[in-house]
């Protein structure tokens, strides 16, 4: 059975799989994207927002700051070897709002054994769409120091 790893700057870092991700309310997505190689794609996906996931792992900033929460980033990697990368002020309510989700159902079909996807309902191309979550990364983007 497929895993993913949520970790980073989280209180409570966790191994989540597809029936983990069942635990939270599910949202159900339309989407239509424009894939380079094989053209239109349409699917209804269904899973949790991303963003109440990592919600629940206790994000490490302090949530009544917007300035500290729009700093934090998350790295998402798939079990092909694709990654993409998102940042937090995207998902958050109190900025994009967008309603990411780690699908647990592609086209009425359980992704148990395939794993998570995860899914841009805004993005035009597919580009971001990640198969077979491996790692949910969560964190904060850093000034780097003066000379590095």
């Amino acid at each position: 059975m497929a895993k993913l790893m949520l970790h980073g700057d989280l209180d409570h870092p966790a191994v989540l799989g597809v029936a983990d991700l069942r635990g939270w309310p599910a949202h159900r997505a339309e989407v239509t994207f424009d894939c380079a190689t094989n053209g239109p794609q349409h699917h209804v996906f269904e899973g949790p927002l991303l963003r109440e996931v990592v919600a629940d792992a206790g994000p490490a900033f302090d949530a009544r700051r917007r300035k500290d929460r729009s700093r934090f980033l998350l790295a998402i990697s798939g079990g092909d070897g694709h990654h993409t990368v998102l940042a937090w002020a995207e998902l958050d309510a109190d900025f994009g709002a967008s309603p990411v989700l780690l699908a647990t159902r592609m086209d009425g079909v359980d992704l148990d054994a395939a794993g998570s996807q995860l899914v841009v309902p805004s993005d035009r191309c597919g580009a971001r769409y990640v198969s077979a979550v491996t790692h949910v990364w969560f964190g904060a983007l850093t000034t780097p120091s003066p000379g590095t």
